[in-house]
């Protein structure tokens, strides 16, 4: 049996790439999921998955949280990144960040077929007119993905809320938790990232592209 997980907000997106899949691979089983949240609590549950199918924006995932977060908690699970952002600099990041392909959501059914059984066979995956474009992933980078690969779901939705210019109070309002457990984040976060205050947190979270409102 072959064993997918789409991970995507979109659920007419995943009910086209489900019937898409079904038509190509035989004895499928297919698992869903909206958001990072559900998409950790799925793999927690079973990560004995072939491939993971992973939206960039869907919520709680931001740019590259979301791939950063998978790839840190089950390096050995192939996930290819399917996205309608096919900007050369973000397919380089997310390569670069361990995902074994990028699938454009232009594709068509077949071609985006025909990447996955690239992938599942052992191969990577970018479009054609981007292979020359893709360029390697900075030293920079790669060290700040290091850094945020630590940060939990609820730590990076706090820093998010920070690189939007809220304060504690307004955090813990958005978040619905104490301002002490906000202040305990924020302490969490600069450790966990190097820094010793709010500037250069969102620096950091500016230099991964942190998506503001994707949470």
């Amino acid at each position: 049996m072959t064993k997918f997980l789409i991970a995507d907000d979109h659920p007419l997106f995943r009910e086209a790439l489900t019937g898409a899949l079904e038509k190509t691979f035989d004895d499928l089983a297919i698992q869903e999921s909206e958001n990072l949240e559900k998409t950790l609590s799925l793999l927690e549950q079973d990560d004995d998955l072939d491939l993971v199918l992973l939206d960039l924006h869907m919520p709680g995932s931001g740019d590259f949280y979301g791939l950063i977060r998978v790839r840190d908690l089950y390096p050995q699970l192939p996930v290819a990144v399917i996205s309608g952002s096919d900007d050369a600099e973000i397919v380089s990041k997310v390569m670069g960040f361990g995902a074994l392909g990028f699938i454009s959501k232009a594709s068509s059914s077949k071609q985006i077929a025909e990447a996955i059984e690239q992938i599942l066979e052992g191969d990577t995956y970018v479009p054609e007119h981007l292979i020359d474009q893709i360029e390697n992933l900075s030293e920079e980078d790669q060290a700040l993905a290091s850094k945020i690969s630590e940060l939990t779901p609820q730590q990076y939705k706090v820093l998010t809320f920070v690189h939007q210019g809220y304060l504690n109070k307004q955090i813990a309002f958005e978040l619905n938790i104490s301002e002490a457990t906000v202040k305990a984040h924020m302490t969490a976060i600069f450790r966990k990232l190097g820094v010793t205050n709010r500037t250069q947190a969102v620096l950091i979270a500016e230099k991964l592209q942190l998506e503001s409102a994707a949470l």
